[in-house]
């Protein structure tokens, strides 16, 4: 049995970011501080989205590797970054948290599409911005390991 997928170690709260790279820089350093990632794997997040955005919209973004990261990536983790007052990840899109994602396999899809979920209500994303503790965030996403 390997790391938790995401525990309230890989969350950090209320953070002041001056941009998108910087968000995914500390949603990757997250990652490889923690043991699920290689720090070959923060360069390929950064690739990822310098092709396409990871803003998903309801002021969220997903930040991952490209492709060809999976060699990168030692176990899945999921990194939860709270951002109150917003990040712009490009063309006004602000973003409130952040979701550092590596998988290995198939084993991070089902977090993905649980977080999918939790986010595609605005309502959760306002509340888990604004949520006073880690436990707190990790709540919404509860059952999920």
């Amino acid at each position: 049995m390997g790391l938790p997928i995401l525990s309230v170690e890989n969350i950090v709260l209320n953070q002041e970011l001056a941009s998108k790279e910087e968000a995914i820089q500390l949603a990757g350093n997250i990652l490889v501080d923690r043991g699920y990632v290689q720090a070959e794997y923060v360069k390929k997040m950064h690739e990822r989205e310098a092709m396409t955005s990871t803003f998903m919209g309801n002021f969220v973004a997903i930040p991952h590797g490209t492709d060809d990261a999976k060699k990168n990536v030692q176990e899945s983790g999921i990194s939860i970054i709270q951002v109150p007052n917003g990040v712009d990840f490009g063309d006004g899109n602000i973003v409130k948290l952040i979701f550092g994602i590596a998988g290995k396999g198939d084993e991070h899809l089902e977090l993905l599409s649980k977080i999918a979920i939790v986010v595609s209500e605005v309502e959760n994303v306002e509340k888990i911005a604004k949520a006073a503790s880690k436990e707190e965030v990790l709540s919404f996403f509860e059952g999920v390991n």
